[in-house]
């Protein structure tokens, strides 16, 4: 028994010396695993955040099931009922879910940017200093939460620079599960003061660049962040100015004369990889997947070809917009059809997405000149140059030959409200949301199919037969999307408040720019 006390003594001995010898350092340096770094560059974390963004932006759920077939660019071949606005809850949750860790992750860029143990170190490498750095987390943050609002109205919203106490989101340290649902007219006037003020301090240092070839999107050029940022302020104060004109005005003239989007040259994209798991989101819900559910909506097609709406001449964009079927010819899939006519046009007959849309490195829009052009168009009264430079720039961007692109400029019909914001809906294919927002507050085009219309007649098992359009949850166009499951379970307190100042939780409330 002696000896083993005396053992047991010396042990403790031992260790009393170790412990006594050991700074926190070294405690550090024990229980840090270097498979795992604890400090991550705002570099990486930067790639991370754009294409979180730009995946659930253009995802397979809420995007190519919801907004592209809302806005009958695309149009269901087999589960026909989610073109008669069936959408399933959980894409509500998956889409919510993306756009806030890709945010939190621009948060965070601004956190290691603004901390006094951190900022100076992640100045480092080239990847740009502190306020640069900060000014484009900014314009992304941006982005994503007028991305979120459009699509469900009121939401958590977080700011960089207005402490508003119902800005609650993105909150850690300790972490707030519940925040408050900010009001969209509080969101709107909030982003494009963010916008504005990240555009200038961008402006200051035009000539440098931020994070590199870590930025997918522009490279890091400081000026072209200023583009973009002035550009998304010109999209958004003209969603505004019903709503609140003098605001919308004063953004709009501040951001024409900083300077906005002027050519192809300056469009905000991301660009995929061609290897997996990097692919393009339509790369991966179709040829990944092996599956043929879009096709290209015969609204979409009909239009393109001068058979409906104020263009008679044939689109030369048809071509990228859509495959020709096995017969060489471009037929566009009815929209709408009650589920019995899944499969009453046979996949070789019909015209799938294009070649370009459909690559695995395919460059997804945020925003490009075309769009601008026509905001200038619009808000001029319709002006005629800004319409013919918006057309010719999205021709041009869809690799159109010279020529054509002449010659379908001569056949143009004048400048209107109709002519204007049905070339923007043709410029604006593959970009879902956008395209739906501007279906919403402008109403156009007005060819687009409506309940009751008839969307295919012909002969079905040796019978004449007509289809007509049914809707299945609404009479009209979705005006949102319902909020997600999670958040009516775990943030019930704000999610009831948010209905009380918003409307029911359903697909035809309006959100506050739209009502």
């Amino acid at each position: 028994m002696r000896t083993i006390l005396t053992k047991s003594f010396a042990i403790l001995s031992l260790a009393s010396v170790f412990m006594a010898g050991c700074t926190k350092d070294t405690f550090r340096d024990i229980n840090t695993d270097p498979n795992r770094p604890g400090f991550v560059t705002t570099t990486s974390i930067l790639v991370s955040a754009e294409r979180q963004l730009v995946n659930a932006i253009r995802s397979e759920d809420i995007n190519l099931r919801g907004a592209q077939l809302f806005a009958q660019y695309f149009s269901q071949n087999i589960y026909t009922d989610q073109s008669r606005y069936v959408v399933q809850t959980a894409y509500s949750d998956t889409y919510w879910s993306a756009m806030y860790k890709g945010l939190n992750n621009l948060n965070e860029i601004i956190k290691l940017n603004t901390d006094p143990t951190t900022k100076g170190s992640v100045s480092l490498a080239g990847a740009g200093t502190n306020a640069n750095q900060i000014a484009i987390a900014r314009i992304l943050k941006a982005y994503a939460f007028h991305n979120l609002t459009d699509v469900f109205g009121d939401i958590p919203y977080e700011s960089y620079g207005n402490k508003d106490p119902d800005f609650e989101a993105l909150q850690q340290a300790p972490d707030n599960l519940t925040p408050k649902y900010a009001a969209q007219e509080k969101i709107y006037r909030d982003i494009l003061k963010e916008l504005q003020e990240s555009a200038d301090t961008l402006l200051k240092y035009k000539d440098l660049n931020t994070f590199a070839a870590a930025d997918i999107i522009y490279g890091g050029a400081n000026r072209q962040w200023a583009k973009f940022a002035n550009s998304l302020r010109l999209r958004l104060a003209m969603r505004i100015r019903s709503k609140d004109g003098s605001f919308a005005t004063a953004q709009i003239e501040d951001a024409l004369q900083k300077g906005v989007f002027a050519s192809n040259a300056d469009n905000a994209a991301f660009t995929f990889n061609e290897a997996p798991p990097y692919q393009a989101p339509l790369f991966r819900a179709t040829v990944t997947a092996n599956r043929k559910d879009f096709a290209v909506s015969k609204v979409l097609v009909d239009a393109l070809q001068g058979k409906k709406g104020p263009f008679t001449a044939l689109d030369p964009r048809l071509p990228q917009y859509a495959k020709a079927n096995v017969k060489g010819a471009y037929v566009g899939q009815p929209y709408g059809l009650p589920l019995a006519a899944g499969n009453a046009f046979p996949i070789d007959s019909i015209s799938l997405p294009g070649t370009v849309i459909n690559a695995a490195n395919y460059a997804e829009v945020l925003q490009e000149y075309a769009e601008v052009a026509f905001l200038i168009a619009e808000y001029k009264n319709w002006d005629t140059q800004a319409y013919k430079n918006g057309v010719k720039a999205s021709l041009e961007k869809w690799k159109v030959a010279a020529g054509d692109v002449e010659e379908y400029l001569k056949t143009l019909p004048e400048a209107n409200k109709e002519t204007v914001l049905t070339q923007k809906y043709f410029a604006l294919y593959n970009q879902g949301f956008e395209a739906w927002s501007e279906i919403r507050r402008t109403g156009y085009p007005l060819f687009l199919v409506k309940k009751g219309e008839v969307i295919w007649t012909g002969i079905v098992a040796g019978k004449p037969t007509t289809y007509t359009f049914n809707p299945e949850v609404s009479d009209k166009l979705p005006t949102r999307f319902i909020y997600p499951q999670i958040e009516q379970s775990t943030n019930q307190a704000n999610y009831r408040k948010a209905l009380a100042a918003q409307g029911d939780d359903v697909i035809t409330t309006k959100v506050w720019w739209n009502r």
